[in-house]
């Protein structure tokens, strides 16, 4: 090994710092002097503002010279900007985007491209069953213009095409031409160029598990009620489903068994294919078509109609009734001009029946009927026949605190005041009557308008006793008549003597 020490590095030159005013000017050469070190370059024109950097110049080194003696940068890449620097000269995409946007909107000016694109995808791909059931559509109105077979033709107003409706969808009444009929357009069948349409609230037709869809409106049969007495087992062409006892009515249902056998309309509220889950609601269904008919109902309901209804829930208070867009209530008052105690005395759940519209409450939407304003008051006829003074019999209905009630005749009933029971103090009215007890009173008076008749037992018992007091004093007066006439009438004896002479006496009263 040689003695001789290694000879110190040479130290390499250091890069010089580029002029503040512009970051993208060329490293100047080494001190040092090196021949292959980059040309120093003019400076370059100023870019634009946002523009991209300019290109620096590629140095030619080739390949000599030790690595000490080249540069760090060689002019192959920018320098490092700042990053404030960077964020200035990269493009803001969102002013980009507005400025296509803009650019485009002027190109194409008023036509609806959205518009025109969704026709063609449409008549290309026409929308599955499924989809179009579920997706929202507008209601529309149309004419019949012709049935042939099982289809019925619409003209579509402001179509170009007409419109096809199945004919089981009218549910056994075919219509007739010219009838106006409402519908939503399901989709287009370009082949052969007609809108297939869904009749508003018709059933559609369901063969398998894959023509079933979320709320389509379907036909099922009610086959059974399950274990628990939950809801009902139904049948959707053969479809095996279930409806919950709260989906079946818009009311309570207190005896499912009822629909067994029945044929239902209802809407499909869930599916699951896969596990062969079919859910129906029969209310979901009522509901809807009653939010459609209630602003025409309130439009048209006034005071004094006359309505047909279902009697939908009884209650010890009154009668619910369904008028088709809204519930009505029975009082209990207004059921019968008779004293009833319970509504299913004369109604029952499930009963069609014809009302009057006696109260409204438009605010609250509150509706108040009566069923026996259809019947004749038997006030009137009662009125007529009878006037005050005259006496009736009747049947004690009644007792209360301060009198008794006698029903008179069917729905009209008067009251006997305790002050009008007897010439004497009662103290309790059972100690005079007992409720079914037959009775005769008076009656004092009536008012039609209020259904209000006073009756009375102590004018009867006055005149009774009246009576008897005067058969008793005619009687006493008959007995001392007679007693004078026998002693008027009574011979004299001859043999008598003293007394008086042969005067007659004359007793006081007698002639």
């Amino acid at each position: 090994m040689s003695d001789t020490p290694n000879p110190a590095p040479e130290p390499a030159p250091q890069q010089p710092t580029p002029p503040a005013g512009n970051p993208f000017a060329p490293t100047p050469p080494a001190a040092s002097g090196n021949p292959f070190g980059p040309r120093p370059a003019p400076n370059p024109p100023p870019r634009p503002a946002g523009g991209p950097p300019p290109r620096m110049p590629q140095p030619r080194t080739g390949g000599q010279g030790p690595r000490s003696d080249r540069p760090r940068n060689d002019g192959s890449m920018p320098m490092p900007l700042d990053r404030k620097d960077f964020a200035a000269a990269k493009p803001n995409k969102r002013a980009l985007d507005a400025d296509i946007e803009a650019e485009l909107a002027a190109a194409m000016g008023s036509v609806d491209l959205s518009g025109a694109l969704a026709a063609q995808e449409a008549q290309q791909k026409p929308i599955p069953q499924a989809q179009a059931v579920s997706a929202p559509a507008g209601r529309k109105r149309g004419r019949v213009v012709s049935i042939r077979g099982n289809d019925v033709f619409i003209d579509v107003p402001g179509g170009r095409s007409q419109g096809l409706l199945p004919l089981q969808q009218f549910e056994g009444k075919p219509p007739k031409i010219g009838e106006e009929v409402e519908f939503s357009v399901e989709r287009y069948d370009g082949a052969n160029g007609l809108l297939v349409l869904t009749m508003t609230g018709a059933a559609q037709a369901v063969s398998d598990w894959s023509s079933v869809a979320l709320h389509m409106i379907v036909e099922c049969k009610v086959t059974g009620v399950n274990k628990n007495r939950t809801g009902l087992l139904v049948e959707v062409a053969g479809i095996k489903g279930f409806m919950p006892i709260s989906q079946i009515d818009l009311g309570r249902v207190e005896n499912p068994e009822q629909f067994i056998n029945q044929t239902l309309k209802a809407e499909v509220i869930e599916l699951d294919r896969n596990e062969r889950n079919l859910i129906l609601s029969r209310k979901a269904l009522q509901e809807r078509e009653r939010e459609a008919q209630r602003e025409k109902f309130w439009n048209e309901i006034e005071v004094g109609q006359t309505r047909t209804g279902m009697v939908r829930n009884l209650q010890p208070f009154g009668a619910f009734v369904d008028l088709g867009a809204a519930d009505g209530l029975i009082p209990i008052g207004e059921m019968s001009w008779k004293r009833i105690e319970h509504p299913n005395e004369i109604l029952s759940i499930g009963q069609k029946v014809e009302v009057v519209v006696k109260k409204l409450d438009f605010q609250a939407q509150r509706i108040s009927l009566s069923l026996k304003q259809l019947l004749a008051n038997p006030w009137d006829a009662f009125a007529q026949r009878h006037r005050p003074g005259t006496r009736v019999s009747g049947k004690v209905s009644r007792i209360t605190e301060f009198g008794a009630f006698v029903e008179l005749a069917e729905g009209v009933e008067g009251l006997i005041h305790i002050s009008e029971l007897s010439t004497e103090r009662v103290r309790r009215v059972r100690d005079v009557l007992t409720e079914g007890q037959e009775v005769e009173v008076q009656l004092l008076n009536i008012d039609t308008d209020n259904r209000r008749m006073g009756l009375s037992l102590k004018t009867i018992q006055a005149g009774v006793e009246a009576e008897q007091d005067a058969a008793d004093e005619a009687e006493r007066q008959a007995e001392m008549a007679a007693a004078a006439e026998r002693m008027a009438s009574r011979p004299i004896n001859p043999n008598l003597r003293g007394g008086i002479g042969s005067k007659p006496i004359i007793m006081p009263g007698a002639e």
